[in-house]
C-alpha cells in the first residue's frame, strides 16, 4: 500500500434537490444521452426506474438528485432534452459518511480505493472500477482477478 489522500469529512447536506419526471414515449437511446449530460452538468445521481402510467402505458421513471443551486440548470436540460410536459422536484437531506482514498498497490500498478468510515471504523470500501477497467485492458487480465489482487492487497 502506497501514501493516502486526505479524507472527505462525513456531513450532513441540506441543500440538495430530487427531481423526478415520468416518461413513455422516449427511445433508450435518448435516455442515455440525457444521463451523461445531466452528470456533466452537475447531476449526483441519476437513474431510471421501469413503471406503468395511465391506461396501463409502459413507462420510465427518470430521477435525479443535484445541488439546489443547480436546479434551473438541470429543469432546463429535462424540459429540452425529454419528451416530459412537467417536473416533480423537493428538497433532499444527505447524509454522506465520512471518505477515505487508499492507493493500493498491485503487481500491474496502483489502484484507488473509496473506503466509507463511520464512526472511525471502515463499513465499505470500493475500488474505483474505471482504474480497474483499465488495468485489465491494458494487462490482458479479467477484471475479476484485478479486484481480487486490490483486495488481497488491502487486507494484507
Amino acid at each position: 500500500m502506497i501514501s493516502n489522500p486526505p479524507p472527505d469529512e462525513e456531513h450532513v447536506d441540506d441543500q440538495m434537490v430530487k427531481m423526478e419526471v415520468n416518461l413513455d414515449d422516449i427511445s433508450g437511446e435518448w435516455l442515455g444521452y440525457v444521463m451523461d449530460i445531466l452528470f456533466e452538468a452537475g447531476a449526483n445521481d441519476v437513474f431510471y426506474t421501469p413503471i406503468y402510467m395511465k391506461k396501463n402505458r409502459p413507462g420510465v421513471l427518470l430521477q435525479l438528485l443535484c445541488r439546489r443551486v443547480d436546479l434551473d440548470k438541470m429543469k432546463e436540460i429535462l424540459l429540452k432534452e425529454t419528451t416530459t410536459l412537467g417536473i416533480r422536484y423537493y428538497p433532499l437531506t444527505v447524509y454522506r459518511s465520512e471518505r477515505n482514498f487508499k492507493k493500493v498497490k498491485t503487481e500491474w500498478g496502483t489502484v484507488t480505493v473509496k473506503q466509507g468510515i463511520y464512526k472511525n471504523e471502515v463499513i465499505q470500501s470500493s475500488p474505483e472500477f474505471e482504474e480497474c477497467k483499465a488495468i485489465a485492458k491494458r494487462h490482458g487480465v479479467p477484471l475479476k482477478k484485478v479486484y481480487e489482487h486490490v483486495w488481497k492487497e488491502l487486507n494484507k
